[in-house]
């Protein structure tokens, strides 16, 4: 088992009403991997994923009936010399 695996935890976030609002995982408190969130209704309003806390990849916009409306392509960040 490797150790990157081990840090990661399941996270959930809820709406005050105690619906689900976001689920993915976080890794020493960062978003990793896959993500999900979700309006009151139930319906998924977007999704995507993280690299160490950051948007990265393909992004997925949904409409108010859970259907695909837009999908964004989301580059990683250039990373900054010291």
């Amino acid at each position: 088992m490797s150790t990157k695996k081990a840090s990661e935890k399941e996270h959930i976030e809820y709406h005050k009403d105690g619906s689900i609002w976001a689920k993915g995982k976080t890794a020493n408190g960062v978003p990793v991997g896959y993500w999900e969130w979700f309006r009151k209704s139930g319906t998924k309003m977007r999704s995507g994923y993280f690299e160490n806390g950051e948007q990265t990849g393909e992004w997925i916009t949904y409409d108010k009936d859970g259907q695909k409306y837009k999908v964004t392509n989301i580059k990683p960040k250039k990373k900054t010399r010291a």
